[in-house]
């Protein structure tokens, strides 16, 4: 996380309000320990944290390709640092907040951080110049001194949402729990998209406060902006019973009064940071209390029964359909099925798309450096083995980090695999619930959180032994120079394709250690579910007016916190 000023550490939030906020996640907390709802855990203790914290709100800037979102904050901040273009420009994720000078930094995914000049920002964020971001830039952050009216905030742009990866919990699906807005940027030439809607419903999970942004409005005449102001409005009233703030917006220099009414957002948002930050919080724990009540009125229908009518609805809510041992065998053969695919998946793309060039390449290299080397049969061969060391171990990198999201084929499928299995358990287990007890249940999203396979280290490995070399007097070089170089030239074949198929393993190893973590994460949703349900059916014997009264005081906690 980029560095706060001390203008920012300075914003809090009242103490009444975390103490209000420390009282109802006491309250959760103690219901999901003593009925052992373990599902809630994560949420619990995200709530917990985030109110101990009083950190930057990010303003995340999301949309389509070319809907304008580094065009509007590069006319934000005043300056042309963020590269905009024609074609999809953007391929890192980008932070940009007050500082007292100008820095840029830039973070990699082994952890390494280099600062940079403003002026080379588009070298490690632009798709052309970094492209599939072959320089592993996790994130660049970015200080201005021009944001110090947004103190407090800062402002994201992003490529978009949605990788199977949690490649940072500060830049994936974790940060969105501290977002103060989320402004989705749409071109007012083209219409509301389903991955418009779709992404407006999943931030609508996690922030208060989202705000449409209207690009290009310089292209409409001011009637076509109200009538496309009014659909926007009338389209999303119908799918989200929900009105939204919707603001126009221009780049152009004649649209100064579109930047004003942009402006009053931001600044709103740094000078009331306190109480932004407080519906944030609320917002998370309005959802958590919710579910938790949810899992409270699966205890309360089956408190007042008896032990035998318990047990009766045990079996026909924990039925065969959502039983452990066979959603785990499920879950092995997928894991086990992708991961035997792997290594040839990533041979069989190697092998295609790198072997014939990296041969050519490297005969092309030798034949080229030869002619330099001197000396006799055992100089020659070490010049040779040290050429092709430093060769091959630059070779096998740059493929690696250049290519290697093109080895992720069956972790993609794994991972798609799985969750439709989850979700398949998920879907029947509330089935079973809402027909035996008549409650729909409000239930915990299972959320990946695997981190992407982290790069092996490429070493040179020595294929072949030149015995004869320890013999070098017996070679007068005038003579056999020429058999021994062009025995050099034909064992580049055979280099390579043992190096290539040494990075398909070293490959093979992390996915295959990723694809495992990701059913092992699915698995331990499914227990925690599994064990929550059978929890509030067995440990609620007799209990009906503790959990009357504590779902009451549950929710007239929340309450209050509205007030």
């Amino acid at each position: 996380m980029a560095q706060q000023s001390s203008k920012v550490i300075a914003v809090t939030i009242p103490n009444s309000d975390q103490d209000a906020t420390g009282h109802i996640l006491q309250k959760v907390r103690e219901a999901a320990t003593e009925f052992n709802i373990v599902s809630l855990n994560r949420q619990i203790e995200a709530c917990e944290g985030l109110s101990m914290e009083t950190p930057l709100i990010d303003v995340a800037i999301l949309g389509q390709f070319k809907a304008g979102k580094s065009s509007f904050l590069n006319s934000i901040i005043g300056r042309s640092i963020l590269p905009v273009g024609v074609i999809p420009v953007t391929t890192v994720i980008t932070r940009l907040s007050y500082g007292p000078s100008e820095k840029a930094t830039v973070k990699y995914f082994d952890g390494k951080r280099s600062t940079i000049a403003l002026s080379e920002v588009g070298e490690f964020i632009s798709e052309a110049k970094n492209k599939a971001n072959e320089k592993n830039v996790e994130v660049v952050d970015i200080e201005l001194p021009s944001l110090e009216p947004y103190t407090g905030l800062r402002l994201v742009d992003t490529p978009g949402l949605g990788s199977i990866f949690k490649y940072n919990t500060e830049i994936s699906e974790e940060w969105l729990p501290e977002v103060g807005a989320a402004i989705i940027a749409i071109s007012s030439d083209r219409p509301l998209s389903e991955n418009d809607l779709n992404l407006i419903r999943e931030l609508m999970e996690f922030t208060p406060k989202v705000v449409l942004l209207l690009t290009k409005v310089d292209l409409l005449s001011e009637t076509q902006q109200k009538e496309v102001v009014a659909f926007f409005r009338d389209s999303l009233r119908h799918e989200f019973n929900k009105d939204f703030q919707i603001l126009l917006y221009s780049t152009m220099k004649e649209a100064e009064p579109y930047k004003r009414f942009l402006d009053k957002l931001l600044l709103a948002l740094s000078r009331n940071r306190g109480t932004e930050f407080k519906g944030i919080l609320m917002h998370k724990v309005r959802s958590l209390v919710r579910q938790c009540i949810s899992y409270l009125d699966i205890a309360l229908k089956t408190s007042a029964g008896a032990d035998s009518d318990r047990e009766e609805l045990r079996k026909l809510i924990l039925n065969e359909k959502v039983n452990y041992e066979l959603i785990q065998s499920e879950l092995f053969l997928v894991a086990r099925e992708n991961m035997l695919q792997t290594r040839s998946h990533i041979a069989t793309y190697l092998d295609n798309t790198h072997r014939a060039r990296l041969i050519q390449k490297l005969l092309a290299g030798l034949s080229s450096e030869m002619p330099q080397w001197k000396g006799n049969l055992w100089r020659l061969t070490r010049r040779y083995e040290e050429w092709l060391m430093e060769t091959m171990v630059t070779e096998m990198d740059h493929i690696s980090r250049a290519d290697y999201k093109n080895f992720f084929g069956t972790l993609k499928k794994a991972h798609s695999s799985i969750s439709r299995s989850v979700e398949l358990f998920r879907n029947l287990l509330d089935r079973n619930i809402e027909k035996v007890l008549g409650i729909k249940p409000s239930s915990v999203n299972w959320v990946i959180e695997v981190s992407e396979p982290s790069h092996p280290d490429v070493a040179f490995t020595k294929t072949f032994d030149f015995h004869f070399d320890l013999l070098w007097f017996l070679f007068p070089m005038f003579i056999f120079r020429g058999v021994f170089e062009n025995h050099f030239l034909k064992q580049i074949p055979h280099v390579v394709e043992i190096h290539l198929s040494r990075l398909a393993y070293q490959w093979e190893v992390r996915i295959n250690k990723t694809i495992d973590e990701i059913k092992e994460r699915a698995l331990e949703y499914v227990r925690n579910e599994l064990d929550t349900i059978e929890s509030l059916l067995t440990r609620a014997s007799g209990r009906t007016d503790e959990i009357q009264t504590l779902i009451n005081e549950l929710k007239e906690e929340v309450e209050k916190l509205d007030t």
